[in-house]
Protein backbone atom coordinates (compact mmCIF):
# COMPACT_ATOMS: atom_id res chain seq x y z
CA UNK A 1 0.00 0.00 0.00
CA UNK A 2 2.71 2.13 1.10
CA UNK A 3 4.31 1.76 -2.92
CA UNK A 4 0.94 2.47 -4.23
CA UNK A 5 0.58 5.71 -2.24
CA UNK A 6 4.07 7.04 -3.36
CA UNK A 7 2.83 6.36 -6.61
CA UNK A 8 -0.53 7.56 -6.32
CA UNK A 9 1.09 10.81 -5.20
CA UNK A 10 3.97 11.33 -7.69
CA UNK A 11 1.20 11.04 -10.39
CA UNK A 12 -0.46 13.94 -8.73
CA UNK A 13 2.68 16.00 -9.07
CA UNK A 14 3.28 15.27 -12.63
CA UNK A 15 -0.45 16.59 -13.15
CA UNK A 16 -0.55 19.36 -10.97
CA UNK A 17 3.01 20.76 -12.85
CA UNK A 18 4.38 20.46 -9.04
CA UNK A 19 8.04 18.57 -10.19
CA UNK A 20 11.16 19.80 -8.98
CA UNK A 21 12.94 22.81 -11.41
CA UNK A 22 16.03 19.66 -11.87
CA UNK A 23 12.21 17.81 -14.14
CA UNK A 24 11.91 21.36 -15.78
CA UNK A 25 15.68 21.78 -17.10
CA UNK A 26 15.73 18.32 -18.00
CA UNK A 27 12.90 18.38 -20.42
CA UNK A 28 14.42 21.58 -21.89
CA UNK A 29 17.37 19.83 -23.40
CA UNK A 30 17.34 18.41 -26.55
CA UNK A 31 15.59 15.03 -27.42
CA UNK A 32 17.13 12.15 -29.19
CA UNK A 33 15.11 10.94 -32.38
CA UNK A 34 13.27 7.76 -31.13
CA UNK A 35 13.24 6.81 -34.34
CA UNK A 36 16.26 4.55 -36.49
CA UNK A 37 15.81 4.39 -40.04
CA UNK A 38 16.01 0.40 -42.16
CA UNK A 39 18.24 -0.58 -44.91
CA UNK A 40 14.19 -0.14 -46.72
CA UNK A 41 13.60 3.07 -45.23
CA UNK A 42 11.25 1.68 -42.88
CA UNK A 43 11.20 3.84 -39.64
CA UNK A 44 11.65 1.97 -36.24
CA UNK A 45 10.79 3.38 -33.12
CA UNK A 46 13.13 2.39 -30.24
CA UNK A 47 13.69 3.52 -26.46
CA UNK A 48 16.52 2.72 -24.11
CA UNK A 49 16.93 2.78 -20.27
CA UNK A 50 20.46 2.76 -18.19
CA UNK A 51 24.08 3.14 -18.75
CA UNK A 52 26.94 -0.04 -18.84
CA UNK A 53 26.59 -3.00 -21.09
CA UNK A 54 24.01 -3.09 -23.57
CA UNK A 55 20.97 -5.69 -23.71
CA UNK A 56 18.81 -5.61 -26.66
CA UNK A 57 15.28 -7.21 -26.47
CA UNK A 58 13.17 -8.72 -29.20
CA UNK A 59 9.60 -9.33 -28.30
CA UNK A 60 7.26 -11.98 -29.71
CA UNK A 61 5.13 -12.36 -32.18
CA UNK A 62 2.15 -9.81 -32.20
CA UNK A 63 3.31 -8.10 -29.13
CA UNK A 64 5.67 -4.72 -29.33
CA UNK A 65 7.94 -3.62 -27.44
CA UNK A 66 5.92 -2.68 -24.21
CA UNK A 67 6.33 -6.31 -23.21
CA UNK A 68 9.56 -5.84 -21.89
CA UNK A 69 8.73 -2.65 -20.21
CA UNK A 70 9.38 -5.03 -16.44
CA UNK A 71 12.04 -6.80 -17.24
CA UNK A 72 13.70 -3.50 -18.27
CA UNK A 73 13.21 -1.44 -15.37
CA UNK A 74 14.12 -4.13 -13.45
CA UNK A 75 17.13 -4.62 -15.17
CA UNK A 76 17.68 -1.15 -15.55
CA UNK A 77 17.17 -0.84 -11.40
CA UNK A 78 20.27 -2.97 -10.61
CA UNK A 79 22.72 -0.58 -12.60
CA UNK A 80 25.22 -1.52 -15.00
CA UNK A 81 22.95 -2.72 -18.31
CA UNK A 82 21.75 -0.22 -21.31
CA UNK A 83 18.92 -1.52 -22.13
CA UNK A 84 17.03 -1.03 -25.53
CA UNK A 85 14.07 -2.27 -26.59
CA UNK A 86 12.17 -1.58 -30.18
CA UNK A 87 9.36 -1.80 -31.73
CA UNK A 88 9.45 -4.41 -34.67
CA UNK A 89 7.91 -3.12 -38.32
CA UNK A 90 4.15 -2.96 -38.65
CA UNK A 91 3.79 -2.65 -34.69
CA UNK A 92 2.77 0.24 -32.09
CA UNK A 93 5.13 3.33 -32.99
CA UNK A 94 6.87 1.65 -35.99
CA UNK A 95 5.94 2.15 -39.51
CA UNK A 96 3.84 -0.37 -41.13
CA UNK A 97 5.56 -0.60 -44.73
CA UNK A 98 3.19 -3.21 -45.88
CA UNK A 99 6.35 -5.56 -46.79
CA UNK A 100 9.24 -6.85 -45.43
CA UNK A 101 7.61 -9.33 -43.12
CA UNK A 102 10.23 -12.27 -43.58
CA UNK A 103 13.37 -13.46 -41.72
CA UNK A 104 15.72 -11.82 -43.52
CA UNK A 105 14.32 -8.69 -43.71
CA UNK A 106 13.61 -8.62 -39.55
CA UNK A 107 17.26 -9.79 -39.24
CA UNK A 108 18.00 -6.70 -41.10
CA UNK A 109 15.76 -4.68 -38.63
CA UNK A 110 17.79 -5.63 -35.95
CA UNK A 111 21.02 -5.02 -37.35
CA UNK A 112 19.61 -1.45 -37.63
CA UNK A 113 19.07 -0.78 -34.46
CA UNK A 114 22.91 -2.90 -33.63
CA UNK A 115 24.44 -0.53 -36.31
CA UNK A 116 22.44 3.00 -35.58
CA UNK A 117 23.41 2.85 -31.99
CA UNK A 118 26.80 1.35 -32.84
CA UNK A 119 26.03 -1.05 -29.86
CA UNK A 120 28.41 -3.65 -29.12
CA UNK A 121 29.41 -6.59 -26.83
CA UNK A 122 25.30 -7.03 -27.11
CA UNK A 123 23.54 -9.50 -25.26
CA UNK A 124 20.92 -10.38 -28.40
CA UNK A 125 17.40 -11.70 -26.17
CA UNK A 126 14.78 -12.79 -28.28
CA UNK A 127 11.31 -13.96 -27.01
CA UNK A 128 8.98 -17.01 -29.27
CA UNK A 129 9.13 -15.33 -33.03
CA UNK A 130 12.02 -12.78 -31.36
CA UNK A 131 14.09 -15.26 -30.60
CA UNK A 132 13.87 -16.90 -34.54
CA UNK A 133 14.59 -13.57 -35.60
CA UNK A 134 17.62 -13.40 -33.34
CA UNK A 135 18.79 -16.77 -35.16
CA UNK A 136 18.57 -15.41 -38.42
CA UNK A 137 20.19 -11.88 -37.93
CA UNK A 138 23.53 -13.79 -36.32
CA UNK A 139 23.60 -16.41 -39.29
CA UNK A 140 22.93 -13.87 -42.15
CA UNK A 141 24.77 -10.69 -40.43
CA UNK A 142 27.92 -13.03 -38.94
CA UNK A 143 27.88 -9.95 -36.70
CA UNK A 144 30.82 -9.34 -33.95
CA UNK A 145 28.31 -6.93 -32.38
CA UNK A 146 26.45 -9.72 -30.11
CA UNK A 147 28.71 -11.69 -27.76
CA UNK A 148 25.77 -13.25 -25.66
CA UNK A 149 22.94 -14.48 -27.36
CA UNK A 150 19.31 -15.84 -25.11
CA UNK A 151 16.54 -17.33 -27.19
CA UNK A 152 13.05 -17.63 -24.43
CA UNK A 153 10.91 -19.88 -25.45
CA UNK A 154 11.60 -20.16 -29.09
CA UNK A 155 9.83 -20.85 -32.41
CA UNK A 156 12.93 -22.82 -33.63
CA UNK A 157 13.97 -25.22 -34.94
CA UNK A 158 10.83 -25.97 -37.38
CA UNK A 159 7.03 -25.93 -35.92
CA UNK A 160 5.10 -27.39 -39.44
CA UNK A 161 5.52 -31.36 -39.55
CA UNK A 162 7.29 -32.68 -42.85
CA UNK A 163 8.34 -36.35 -43.51
CA UNK A 164 11.53 -35.11 -42.40
CA UNK A 165 9.64 -33.34 -39.21
CA UNK A 166 7.04 -35.69 -38.34
CA UNK A 167 6.29 -33.73 -34.76
CA UNK A 168 5.15 -30.89 -36.14
CA UNK A 169 2.19 -29.61 -36.70
CA UNK A 170 0.36 -30.60 -40.08
CA UNK A 171 -0.14 -27.39 -42.51
CA UNK A 172 -3.77 -27.81 -42.44
CA UNK A 173 -3.84 -27.02 -38.45
CA UNK A 174 -1.13 -23.78 -39.13
CA UNK A 175 -4.18 -22.97 -41.94
CA UNK A 176 -6.50 -23.02 -39.58
CA UNK A 177 -4.74 -20.71 -36.98
CA UNK A 178 -4.39 -18.59 -40.30
CA UNK A 179 -8.07 -18.33 -40.81
CA UNK A 180 -8.89 -17.48 -37.00
CA UNK A 181 -6.51 -14.61 -37.45
CA UNK A 182 -8.50 -13.43 -40.36
CA UNK A 183 -11.84 -13.95 -38.87
CA UNK A 184 -14.12 -11.36 -37.58
CA UNK A 185 -13.86 -11.76 -33.79
CA UNK A 186 -9.57 -11.45 -33.02
CA UNK A 187 -10.57 -9.76 -29.67
CA UNK A 188 -12.16 -13.19 -28.79
CA UNK A 189 -9.33 -15.03 -30.36
CA UNK A 190 -6.53 -13.36 -28.27
CA UNK A 191 -9.06 -13.35 -24.73
CA UNK A 192 -9.38 -17.36 -25.44
CA UNK A 193 -5.19 -17.68 -25.83
CA UNK A 194 -4.51 -15.03 -22.90
CA UNK A 195 -4.75 -18.09 -19.44
CA UNK A 196 -2.65 -20.07 -21.59
CA UNK A 197 0.16 -17.70 -22.12
CA UNK A 198 0.36 -16.79 -19.20
CA UNK A 199 -0.46 -20.00 -17.26
CA UNK A 200 -3.43 -19.52 -15.65
CA UNK A 201 -4.58 -20.56 -12.72
CA UNK A 202 -0.98 -21.68 -11.68
CA UNK A 203 0.10 -18.25 -11.81
CA UNK A 204 -1.28 -15.03 -10.76
CA UNK A 205 -2.39 -12.56 -13.30
CA UNK A 206 -4.83 -9.63 -13.01
CA UNK A 207 -7.59 -9.57 -15.59
CA UNK A 208 -6.31 -5.77 -16.13
CA UNK A 209 -2.67 -7.79 -17.19
CA UNK A 210 -4.94 -9.85 -19.64
CA UNK A 211 -6.70 -7.22 -21.23
CA UNK A 212 -3.17 -5.31 -21.77
CA UNK A 213 -1.85 -8.34 -23.46
CA UNK A 214 -4.79 -8.68 -25.61
CA UNK A 215 -4.96 -4.78 -26.35
CA UNK A 216 -1.43 -5.39 -28.11
CA UNK A 217 -2.48 -7.63 -30.37
CA UNK A 218 -5.71 -6.13 -31.37
CA UNK A 219 -4.86 -2.82 -31.47
CA UNK A 220 -0.72 -1.99 -32.06
CA UNK A 221 -1.08 -4.61 -34.65
CA UNK A 222 -2.78 -5.27 -38.16
CA UNK A 223 -4.19 -8.38 -38.52
CA UNK A 224 -2.39 -8.89 -42.08
CA UNK A 225 0.83 -8.20 -40.45
CA UNK A 226 -0.04 -10.60 -37.68
CA UNK A 227 -1.04 -13.12 -40.46
CA UNK A 228 2.35 -12.74 -42.35
CA UNK A 229 4.21 -13.41 -39.15
CA UNK A 230 2.48 -16.28 -38.27
CA UNK A 231 2.89 -17.56 -42.13
CA UNK A 232 6.83 -17.29 -41.82
CA UNK A 233 6.74 -18.62 -38.27
CA UNK A 234 5.43 -21.79 -38.73
CA UNK A 235 6.84 -22.90 -42.56
CA UNK A 236 10.51 -21.58 -42.15
CA UNK A 237 12.82 -24.22 -41.38
CA UNK A 238 16.20 -23.44 -38.98
CA UNK A 239 17.45 -26.62 -38.43
CA UNK A 240 20.52 -26.48 -41.16
CA UNK A 241 21.34 -22.93 -39.66
CA UNK A 242 20.97 -23.78 -35.92
CA UNK A 243 23.88 -26.34 -36.43
CA UNK A 244 25.91 -23.01 -37.50
CA UNK A 245 25.91 -20.84 -34.68
CA UNK A 246 29.12 -19.80 -32.85
CA UNK A 247 27.45 -17.28 -30.58
CA UNK A 248 27.42 -18.28 -27.26
CA UNK A 249 23.34 -19.11 -26.67
CA UNK A 250 21.28 -19.60 -23.66
CA UNK A 251 18.24 -21.04 -24.10
CA UNK A 252 15.21 -20.38 -21.71
CA UNK A 253 11.71 -22.29 -21.84
CA UNK A 254 9.02 -23.55 -19.27
CA UNK A 255 7.84 -27.00 -19.08
CA UNK A 256 3.96 -26.07 -18.96
CA UNK A 257 4.67 -23.56 -22.24
CA UNK A 258 1.10 -24.35 -24.65
CA UNK A 259 2.49 -21.99 -27.24
CA UNK A 260 5.89 -23.50 -28.01
CA UNK A 261 6.06 -26.84 -26.18
CA UNK A 262 9.37 -27.68 -24.95
CA UNK A 263 10.38 -30.78 -26.71
CA UNK A 264 9.41 -29.24 -30.02
CA UNK A 265 10.97 -26.18 -30.19
CA UNK A 266 13.49 -25.51 -27.11
CA UNK A 267 15.31 -28.69 -26.13
CA UNK A 268 15.96 -29.55 -30.27
CA UNK A 269 17.00 -26.00 -30.65
CA UNK A 270 19.66 -26.53 -27.67
CA UNK A 271 20.32 -30.26 -29.06
CA UNK A 272 21.27 -28.04 -32.80
CA UNK A 273 23.19 -25.37 -31.61
CA UNK A 274 26.75 -26.07 -30.77
CA UNK A 275 27.89 -25.46 -26.77
CA UNK A 276 24.19 -24.03 -26.12
CA UNK A 277 22.61 -24.09 -22.72
CA UNK A 278 19.20 -24.84 -22.37
CA UNK A 279 17.95 -24.01 -18.37
CA UNK A 280 13.94 -25.68 -17.85
CA UNK A 281 11.55 -23.28 -15.96
CA UNK A 282 9.49 -26.05 -14.03
CA UNK A 283 5.40 -24.85 -14.28
CA UNK A 284 6.70 -21.81 -16.41
CA UNK A 285 4.08 -21.16 -19.42
CA UNK A 286 5.06 -19.32 -22.51
CA UNK A 287 4.85 -16.02 -20.70
CA UNK A 288 7.93 -16.64 -18.59
CA UNK A 289 9.43 -13.08 -18.93
CA UNK A 290 6.44 -11.41 -17.16
CA UNK A 291 5.15 -14.41 -14.83
CA UNK A 292 9.23 -15.25 -14.21
CA UNK A 293 11.18 -12.00 -14.55
CA UNK A 294 13.56 -12.41 -11.48
CA UNK A 295 14.76 -15.84 -12.32
CA UNK A 296 14.82 -14.98 -15.89
CA UNK A 297 17.21 -11.70 -15.40
CA UNK A 298 19.39 -13.54 -12.94
CA UNK A 299 19.93 -16.44 -15.57
CA UNK A 300 20.68 -13.76 -18.11
CA UNK A 301 22.97 -11.96 -16.01
CA UNK A 302 24.81 -14.74 -15.47
CA UNK A 303 24.96 -16.29 -18.96
CA UNK A 304 26.04 -12.87 -19.72
CA UNK A 305 28.48 -13.17 -17.16
CA UNK A 306 30.13 -16.43 -18.49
Amino acid sequence: MKRRSVLKSALLALASGSLPAAAEKARSAPPRSTMIDTRDGTRLHFREWGTGRSIVFVAPWGLCSDWWDIPVINLVDRGGWHCVTFDRRGHARSDDPCRGYDFDTLADDIASVLDTLDLQNVVLVGHSLGGAEVVRYLTRHRSQRVSHAVLIAPTTPFRMKTEDNPNGSPREVIERGLELLKGHDLPRVAAEAAPDFFGLPKNSVSTQTLDWWCRMFVDRVSTKVLSDLWKVMNETDFRSELRTLRTPTLILQGDADKSTQLELTGRPTHELITGSQLIVYEGAPHGLPYTHTDRMLADIVAFART
